[in-house]
């Protein structure tokens, strides 16, 4: 009876021990990814080319607040390098942010509330993944949140501009 003993507070030492170095990996990442956020929002603001596309993922997605606007990492850097190259940056400055770690701590999805002068509320949500190069941006889905109040005339315009295409 006392080696089952021993073996049920091994056991319950060791899986505690695990759970506790998850949870310390789990904040590190966190923090690993929330500098990844803010860095690229910052380069962004800042209007640097290569410290921006560094934070992408080779394969990486871009989805744009347009419907029309689903970028791959090379035909995103198209459209941006023209706007940085002039000076001309954007700043999204979070408000709130969530980040939930999945598969083994090796893919996050996270989402942000943003705000923009431009733009006012926006929310950026996506999945990065972990690289040997550290946390990568797998997918950036920018939007424009809509009020429910607001939902059926905004469609309704929405409606009536496509139609007039």
């Amino acid at each position: 009876m006392r080696k089952f003993s021993l073996l049920v507070v091994a056991l319950v030492f060791g899986l505690t021990a695990q759970l506790c170095s998850f949870a310390v990996l789990a904040v590190n990442d966190e923090q690993s990814i929330t500098k990844v956020l803010n860095s690229f929002h910052q380069a962004a603001a800042d209007a640097q080319a290569t410290p921006y596309f560094n934070l992408l993922s080779q394969d990486a997605i871009f989805l744009g607040t347009d419907a029309s606007e689903r970028w791959s990492k090379e035909e995103f850097k198209a459209f941006v390098v023209p706007y940085f190259s002039k000076g001309k940056g954007w700043l999204y400055t979070p408000t709130e942010r969530n980040i939930s770690l999945v598969k083994q701590g090796q893919v996050a999805f996270f989402d942000e509330l943003l705000f923009s002068e431009s733009y006012g509320t926006c929310r950026g949500s996506g999945i990065l993944i972990k690289t040997d190069g550290g946390w990568k941006i797998s997918q950036y889905n920018l939007s424009i949140p809509m009020p429910n109040g607001l939902a059926k005339a905004l469609v309704k315009q929405i409606k009536m501009f496509e139609q007039s295409k």
